[in-house]
Formats: C-alpha cells, sequence, structure tokens
C-alpha cells in the first residue's frame, strides 16, 4: 500500500479589490494525497514541492476573471498557483520519470498531482542552486533576455533605464545591458537596494524613486541627454516620466505595471502617452511564455556567465510553506531584497 500523508496548502480563499493581505489567503492540513500514482492514471505527474516563486503577476491571478488576460485567475477556495521547482516521486508521463528535477507552474503546496504538465520543464543542470529556476534559470530570467535582446533590440553604447531595477527581472536585464556595453540607471525603493544595484550589481548609476518628488526631473538629471532604453516594470507616474525623458526611436520593452495591479478596474492611464509619436517610440508588451521555444538558447548564453561570475543573482528567501502568504504580500510593498522565493523543501 502506497503511503497517505497531509498535504499542507496555501488556498486562495476569495477575490479582492485593492491591496492583499495575508488573510485572503488561508493555510491548512486537511488534505492527503496518496504518495504514488494509481496505476489507471496516465500522463500525471506526481511532485514534492521544493521551492515557490513569489512574483508580482501574482496580484492579477487575485481577482475576477480579466478578458485578455495572460493567465488564468485563482480558484477560490483551491491552491494558490505559481512558478515552483520540485522533484518527481512518479510519474504516468513519458517524458517525465521518477527522481526528475523540474520546474513550471505547481499549486502552492507540499505534494502536487500535475495532470497539465504542459508549462513544465526537466532540470538538466543542476551545478547551480535549485532555487535558481524561479529566477534567473526561470521565468524572470527568460523575461529578462527577451525583453532586452529581441524587444529593446539594442546597441552598443546605448543608454539605458530599469525602473523596479533590484527585483527578480531588473536586476538582470541592468546586468546584461552592462555586459552587453550600455550605459545602465536603474530604480529602486531603498537605500539597501540603491546600493546593491551600484555596488553588487554595477549599474552605473542608481536612485530611489520614492525620494525623489519630480520623477521627470531626477530621470533628466541622470540623463541630461535622454535615454534610448526603457524597461518598464512598474508603469503609471514613472512611465510618464520615461516618456518626457526617452530620444528618438527609443525602445520600451514592458514585461511589467506592478503599481497599475491593485488598480485593474481603474488604471492610471499615462498622460504623456502622445509622447510615442513624435519621438518614434517603439513600445511592446511581452509574456516569456511565447519565447519558452529559445530556453534551450538563453540557458547555452546564461550558465557560462554564471559559472564564471560574470552575472551576480540575490535571492530573498523565506523557509516554510506557512510563510508563502507573509511572503508574497511584503513583494507589494517592496519588503524583499532581490529574487524572492519560498523553500518548501531540500531535493
Amino acid at each position: 500500500m502506497a503511503e497517505v500523508v497531509r498535504n499542507m496548502q496555501v488556498i486562495f480563499k476569495d477575490y479582492i479589490d485593492g491591496f492583499p493581505k495575508t488573510s485572503d489567503m488561508e493555510l491548512t492540513s486537511d488534505a492527503t494525497i496518496r504518495l504514488e500514482l494509481p496505476k489507471n492514471e496516465g500522463g500525471v505527474v506526481l511532485t514534492k514541492n521544493l521551492y515557490l516563486s513569489c512574483d508580482p503577476y501574482m496580484r492579477t491571478c487575485m481577482q475576477r476573471p480579466i478578458d485578455g488576460w495572460f493567465i488564468d485567475a485563482f480558484t477560490p477556495g483551491s491552491p494558490i498557483i505559481g512558478h515552483g521547482v520540485a522533484k518527481v516521486l512518479d510519474s504516468s508521463h513519458p517524458d517525465f520519470k521518477k527522481g526528475d528535477l523540474v520546474w513550471g507552474l505547481i499549486n502552492w503546496e507540499e505534494y502536487s498531482l500535475i495532470k497539465d504538465t504542459s508549462s513544465l520543464m526537466k532540470i538538466q543542470h543542476t551545478d547551480v542552486p535549485l532555487s535558481y529556476y524561479t529566477g534567473i534559470l526561470g521565468m524572470p530570467g527568460m523575461t529578462a533576455y527577451v525583453g532586452f535582446y529581441d524587444i529593446c533590440s539594442p546597441k552598443k553604447g546605448e543608454t539605458m533605464f530599469v525602473s523596479a531595477a533590484s527585483g527578480a527581472v531588473g536586476q538582470l536585464v541592468g546586468q546584461l545591458a552592462k555586459l552587453y556595453g550600455c550605459y545602465v540607471v536603474g530604480s529602486a525603493g531603498s537605500k539597501e537596494k540603491v546600493d546593491l544595484l551600484k555596488n553588487k550589481f554595477g549599474f552605473d548609476e542608481a536612485f530611489n524613486y520614492k525620494e525623489e518628488k519630480d520623477l521627470v526631473s531626477a530621470l533628466k538629471s541622470y540623463f541630461p541627454n535622454g535615454f534610448d532604453i526603457y524597461f518598464e516594470n512598474v508603469g503609471g507616474k514613472m512611465l510618464d516620466a520615461v516618456l518626457c525623458n526617452m530620444n528618438r526611436h527609443g525602445r520600451i520593452a514592458a514585461c511589467g505595471m506592478v503599481s497599475q495591479y491593485n488598480k485593474l478596474d481603474k488604471p492610471e492611464s499615462p498622460l504623456k502617452l502622445i509622447m510615442l509619436i513624435p519621438k518614434r517610440i517603439k513600445m511592446e508588451g511581452f509574456i516569456a511564455f511565447d519565447y519558452y521555444h529559445s530556453y534551450p538558447k538563453f540557458l547555452e548564453m546564461i550558465l557560462p556567465l554564471i559559472h564564471e561570475g560574470k552575472i551576480t543573482y540575490v535571492e530573498d528567501t523565506v523557509e516554510g510553506l506557512e510563510n508563502a502568504p507573509t511572503a508574497l504580500i511584503g513583494l507589494y510593498s517592496g519588503l524583499n531584497v532581490g529574487k524572492q522565493v519560498v523553500a518548501i523543501a531540500r531535493a
């Protein structure tokens, strides 16, 4: 007889408006799971979950389904879903076997029975921390790679601004741009994060946007001649300030607008959007999922940079599934320093 164990889960309670709270989630150990697949269960993977990723987009899954949105809303009464790293305990799927390590979309729980395996990728390289597959080697890493090289179409010597630059995506974008030969300035929300950008990630300059009364003037002081590329993570007033300071034929890669995630029913519209026209600015939204066919090429580039110490990555790790709700909520007020990871278990 296969062992049956309790399966701790983080349950999403109900759709919300405004800023999310830890009380919008519930930790429960009511569920049980059998640690072996039934013999007639086809195409299914049973996993022990190791690391969970806290990502800004998850806020948009906490409200009623949005027409045209790129990812499904959470289901009230069911576990939260996000990116994570897991170990395969049993499998009836031909692409996965017992003992494999995978990353992709998993439930926020200790063990998962995954029937839709379309998002799962097998981890081939274990000479780096497994938690990296929630960040630099996972969805955020692909977002940085695609956004910088494919969307921004950089040229050596160009100038670039990165908002939310100490986050999972921003810290990597800035380093890729520096390696490419760009001049890079980033913004963040604390002195600690600004110091991190300049002293650990090698940004040319960085500033605390919370200390700036006039973002247009702040950007002007760092880019007196304007800038060519903007990596958009924030939206709202920051995007307005950017449009006033960008050079002609500038490019904007928009992967997120975290300032708007609590306002999707009444979002702020950039007042300066008209500047796209006289400045001939190209602005393109994108989702990393659409580029996963390039993942092997991405690994081929990024792994040597990690091994050679040319790329640095900072994680903010909390231990235990019971601390996952607090970690996720802290993300929206900037409490994390670096990529926010929840460690459930070790492989």
